[in-house]
């Protein structure tokens, strides 16, 4: 548990490479998948939920459920974080609107020995993630607990989360596609592109094979990045599906040079977590100001 005024905590589902939480400090709590009978912390070790593990049991029709951290696991790591000289906390988590996480924060919270703010970013995945680092940043910058929140919730408000599913069978089983269910109608064979919008998976277009979706998914992300006015960062997530995912980096990385400035554009495997709400296949862009 690193030592320091004021300590950031997030969720698995953020995304994050361990070197780069670790080298801000920032403390990753595990949400849990549940594989038939199996519950699994999500990670990338032996014995815990990969995004192989996920995939595999979807592509077996075996029952994939996912849980929230308990309230007990996150005051359990605000007082860690507590007794290692953090003085406040400043809890980010995925949204609400599709997680009890942050609820579980917001029970946690009030139990706390130290003050902590918990920040529902409205976003999934590395729009999470993003979020997270903007908090570990302005604490890195000297900012209080109250400021840091602050920065990550700008930072979720002003992340573009866009993504394809092969289908939207596995947002339906988990409950997940909220007003994405206007894209139904008994069109589950159209290739879905889809948004995070106020914190939940909202439909964006309907296109009718694969190819012309993830070209249609290209285009709105130069969209987004050029409509940024600035310097971006951006990501690309994928579960399963790594040819496609390195070619909408390569597409990307040519047309947005002037707007990356100089960054890379990431490219990963979605956590199992969230893989096991939208299945293989799947294809993210997250597009973030700097």
């Amino acid at each position: 548990m690193p030592a320091g005024r004021v300590v950031v905590v997030t969720d698995s589902t953020a995304s994050l490479p361990g070197e780069l939480a670790a080298g801000l400090g920032i403390v990753v709590v595990p949400l849990q998948v549940v594989i038939g009978a199996s519950a699994y912390d999500e990670g990338e070790a032996e014995g815990e939920a990969t995004p192989a593990l996920v995939a595999a049991a979807l592509r077996e029709w075996t029952p994939v459920s996912t849980s929230r951290p308990s309230p007990e696991l996150l005051l359990e790591t605000y007082e860690r974080a507590a007794r290692g000289g953090a003085e406040a906390i400043v809890s980010v988590h995925l949204s609400g609107q599709m997680s009890g996480t942050v609820e579980s924060a917001q029970l946690a919270a009030r139990r706390a020995s130290v003050p902590v703010e918990v920040v529902d970013t409205e976003q999934v995945g590395i729009g999470t993630g993003y979020a997270a680092l903007a908090a570990a940043r302005a604490v890195a910058g000297g900012a209080d607990a109250v400021t840091a929140a602050a920065a990550a919730r700008e930072r979720g408000r002003t992340t573009t989360s866009l993504f394809y599913v092969d289908t939207l069978e596995y947002l339906r089983r988990g409950g997940r596609i909220g007003t994405a269910a206007a894209l139904f109608g008994g069109a589950l064979a159209v290739k879905p592109l889809l948004q995070i919008a106020e914190g939940r998976v909202a439909p964006l277009e309907r296109v009718r094979t694969s190819g012309r979706a993830l070209g249609r998914l290209e285009e709105l992300a130069v969209q987004a990045a050029t409509a940024a006015g600035g310097p971006v960062e951006v990501s690309v997530a994928h579960l399963a599906n790594p040819e496609r995912a390195a070619q909408l980096v390569e597409r990307l990385a040519g047309r947005l040079d002037v707007e990356l400035a100089g960054e890379e554009i990431s490219c990963g495997e979605l956590g199992a977590v969230l893989g096991a709400h939208v299945g293989p296949g799947m294809i993210a862009v997250c597009v973030a100001p700097r």
